[in-house]
């Protein structure tokens, strides 16, 4: 009879501890975060390598990375070439097999969904390209749902005693764009467009029907000249907009093209705030959308 206890006990364990597995993730940026705690949430513990305050394109190999990507069993990417500089070094030296492109330990966010711009010569002449597409997937909030049905898949893989849990939240986040994508169409309806200072956030513009008036960049990667801040007054003087610029870029030639035109100056990542979840993905988006607005005669 104690021994039928003891069997009994320790099977409990077994289970509990299944149920409570978790996966170490590393998400490269905080978008990709809001996915995975969308879609993994307590069954995923999570590192993200770079915050929203920092340009993604241009990350240095720290030695609290390769540990990250060493402890991990996934690592979930933009990809796209976005973190070409640098996320293939990190990974080499992690000396990690699981997590090798290729590997169900990889993922990469723009492989899921079409991108815009593919096809693009592959000459820096042309600036920081990207053949493969645009990658800057995160501000289009019906690619991210759909992002969010493959990572529930691969995370399924890896841990399938909770495949179910990660295909409801990824759904549940699906319906939540769903519900959110008119109230924000109407907002933005008939709003002039923005300014951009590069192009990180093309892809929720022509989601929501607004303009993009330009971009401050002469070309992607470069910083603006002073040729090209005349060109951009020239064209777009007499016209409503708004200027928008992540805080890693320079606010000067922004500042000075708000002021000359006579529009409001924003300041606002692509990225939503590290802590994000979907939810916070959502609001994320909301804040774009109350910029956009602003753009309003």
């Amino acid at each position: 009879m104690a021994r039928r206890w003891i069997v009994g006990l320790l099977t409990l364990f077994i289970l509990g501890g299944a149920h409570a597995q978790t996966l170490n993730v590393v998400a490269t940026s905080s978008s990709m975060g809001a996915l995975v705690r969308a879609v993994g949430a307590e069954q995923v513990g999570l590192r993200i390598l770079a915050p929203p305050d920092r340009d993604i394109h241009y990350l240095q190999v720290r030695p609290s990375m390769i540990r990250d990507l060493r402890r991990t069993d996934l690592v979930v990417a933009i990809g796209g070439e976005l973190e070409m500089g640098w996320l293939p070094v990190a990974i080499g030296q992690a000396a990690n097999p699981g997590i090798l492109p290729g590997r169900p330990g990889y993922f990469e966010a723009a492989a899921q969904v079409p991108l815009e711009d593919a096809g693009a010569p592959a000459d820096r002449a042309h600036g920081d390209v990207h053949p493969a597409g645009n990658p800057h997937v995160y501000m289009d909030p019906l690619r991210m749902a759909d992002i969010a049905e493959a990572l529930a898949g691969r995370l399924a893989k890896l841990a399938p005693a909770h495949a179910d849990s990660f295909r409801k939240r990824a759904e549940g986040f699906a319906r939540a764009v769903e519900e959110r994508l008119p109230k924000w169409e109407a907002a933005v309806a008939d709003a002039p467009g923005a300014l951009l200072y590069h192009k990180d956030a093309d892809s929720l513009f022509p989601r929501l029907v607004v303009p993009v008036l330009g971009y401050i960049e002469p070309v992607p990667g470069l910083p603006p000249t002073a040729r090209h801040i005349r060109t951009l007054v020239d064209r777009l003087s007499g016209r409503d907009g708004v200027v928008i610029h992540a805080p890693y870029y320079s606010s000067r030639a922004p500042q000075q093209l708000a002021q000359t035109l006579g529009w409001e100056r924003i300041t606002l990542s692509t990225e939503p705030p590290l802590e994000a979840d979907g939810e916070g993905y959502l609001a994320h988006i909301d804040r774009w959308v109350a910029a956009l607005a602003a753009s309003r005669p």
